[in-house]
């Protein structure tokens, strides 16, 4: 059985290096093949907004996307993303609606957390 190791990521995309350090660690995770979770909080929720172009950044949105397709567990917080805009509906089967996310990353309940860090190997906050 894989260990599981849980990112919370609560910094903004752009503010600072924590955001691609964490998707860094994540990457390297998934390869050596650990169960990768990342809980995005905070302000972290505008990292898997949909369009971004950063000139002289990673995209992380497009990380979070790849780390998506290749087996992270992504989650945004729903309490973080509605009080943001993010959240364009109402709960269904535990996933808020919302087409300005990236494919892979679902606005989820912050219960949803409290699951990941029982069942985890290894959890990190950035």
């Amino acid at each position: 059985m894989s260990k599981t190791l849980t990112l919370i990521i609560y910094h903004g995309p752009y503010a600072s290096q924590r955001v691609d350090i964490g998707l860094s660690i994540a990457e390297k995770a998934l390869k050596k093949g650990y169960n990768v979770n990342i809980f995005l909080y905070m302000e972290a929720v505008h990292s898997a907004k949909k369009g971004q172009s950063p000139k002289y950044f990673p995209n992380i949105g497009e990380k979070l996307g790849e780390l998506a397709q290749n087996g992270a567990k992504i989650k945004s917080c729903s309490r973080c993303a509605g009080a943001r805009g993010y959240v364009e509906g109402e709960e269904e089967n535990g996933v808020y609606p919302t087409s300005q996310h990236v494919d892979g990353v679902h606005i989820a309940n912050l219960r949803d957390l409290g699951y990941w860090l029982k069942n985890s190997y290894k959890v990190l906050a950035l």
